[in-house]
């Protein structure tokens, strides 16, 4: 048997049945040879928010080199590192798979930066942060539709096990031998990043695998770019443990961490490393802050990213006026057409209004325009679902005449 396999989410395990709940039934075909997760993993990757990760920064902004590093990249290569870990210690992978192209659909325009940029704007308009993991699980539970077999469109409706995954995975972290917590608990009570550990122990390797990706990804994309030419010495000094006489490359790199999680890590200690593979993860992590992630060259764009952000919030939230609000919209429509129809549209998707299609949208209406705040948080939702390519159209939208 394999270390884990008597932990992993199968129908043998105790929480099974909690870690398959849905907030409602979903419906099924009679021939549907899928299980839950394969489920989940299917209604994700047909999703909207899915597709626009391919658009979406990782990093670096809009590289002209089309082998750098974006979004869906990042999700594939979690998916691979998990799928892995998740193998070998007998866990359930399709679970892993699940969570792993779920886990970043919270994801802002302009990555982590566009993440700050509109958290600043939460915090001053609604009293609290955004943060990417929260916004995903929004994003799964109330934003995302997809058609029924009746062609009505509902939210996802996903497992708890793959909403908590998506909430819980936080990469951020430098503690080793992470496990599971025990609690059920409403998914709706976290209130930052990292306050819980994952329901299951699948959740917990995408949590890894997460880290292991950004982390070794990241070099090698700023090696493309030229960022680490004055810095490579240091770079190949920190990594010489890994492989004696072999090159050193992401892969090598990738693959002697994971063989260390899984060489290390036990039911009894949890998922964790060895004393020098978590030295090194945290050493690495520390060189990319100093030399990647802030690097001069990336600052313009940070600087760029804070415009088009506010530029676009300020002008929809200048929108809003109790009952006239719509008339307001429809006017901003006409002067900017692509910003005003796409914004008035996925207003009428959430809220309740009269005229709303209520026999085909059966989704959860989420605002009320008699709210201001609502309207606010509307805003917010709807520019974090932007990809980087149509939130600088819609900039240059608003500022060409």
């Amino acid at each position: 048997m394999k270390k884990f396999e008597s932990h992993a989410a199968i129908p043998s395990n105790q929480k099974w049945e909690n870690i398959i709940k849905r907030e409602q039934f979903l419906y099924r075909r009679n021939n549907d040879i899928r299980d839950e997760f394969q489920r989940d993993y299917t209604r994700i990757i047909h999703s909207n928010s899915y597709r626009r990760l391919k658009h979406k920064t990782q990093v670096f902004f809009s590289p002209e080199n089309d082998h750098i590093c974006t979004r869906i990249e990042h999700v594939t290569l979690v998916e691979s590192i998990s799928y892995t870990i998740a193998k070998h210690l007998g866990l359930n992978t399709e679970l892993t798979k699940a969570i792993s192209v779920s886990h970043d659909l919270g994801h802002s325009p302009f990555g982590h930066e566009g993440e700050k940029i509109l958290s600043e704007i939460s915090k001053r308009d609604l009293g609290y942060p955004f943060w990417h993991e929260k916004n995903g699980l929004n994003m799964v539970d109330n934003i995302e539709l997809l058609e029924d077999d009746n062609r009505c469109f509902q939210n996802l409706n996903l497992t708890y096990g793959v909403r908590d995954g998506i909430i819980s995975h936080c990469g951020e972290i430098d503690e080793n031998c992470i496990k599971p917590r025990n609690e059920f608990i409403d998914l709706n009570n976290y209130t930052y990043p990292n306050q819980y550990s994952p329901y299951t122990w699948e959740g917990c390797v995408v949590k890894i695998a997460d880290k292991i990706s950004y982390l070794c990804r990241d070099i090698e994309d700023a090696i493309t770019l030229g960022i680490l030419d004055e810095k490579i010495d240091e770079l190949f000094a920190l990594l010489h443990i890994i492989s004696e006489g072999e090159q050193i490359n992401n892969t090598i790199l990738i693959n002697t961490l994971i063989q260390d999680l899984c060489e290390n890590s036990s039911p009894e200690k949890g998922l964790c490393f060895s004393p020098e593979a978590l030295t090194l993860m945290n050493k690495i992590k520390s060189f990319n802050y100093k030399n990647i992630y802030s690097s001069k060259r990336i600052l313009p764009s940070r600087r760029y990213f804070n415009i088009v952000i506010n530029e676009i919030y300020n002008l929809l939230k200048s929108t809003y006026s109790n009952e006239k609000t719509m008339e307001n919209l429809n006017t901003l429509s006409k002067i900017y057409p692509k910003l005003g129809n796409t914004f008035t549209s996925f207003v009428y998707n959430y809220y309740n209004f009269k005229n709303r299609d209520s026999l085909r949208f059966k989704n959860k209406v989420l605002f009320s325009m008699d709210n201001k705040q609502d309207f606010y948080k509307s805003i917010i939702c709807y520019i974090s679902g932007m990809t980087d390519n149509f939130a600088t159209e819609v900039y240059n939208e608003i500022i060409h005449f």
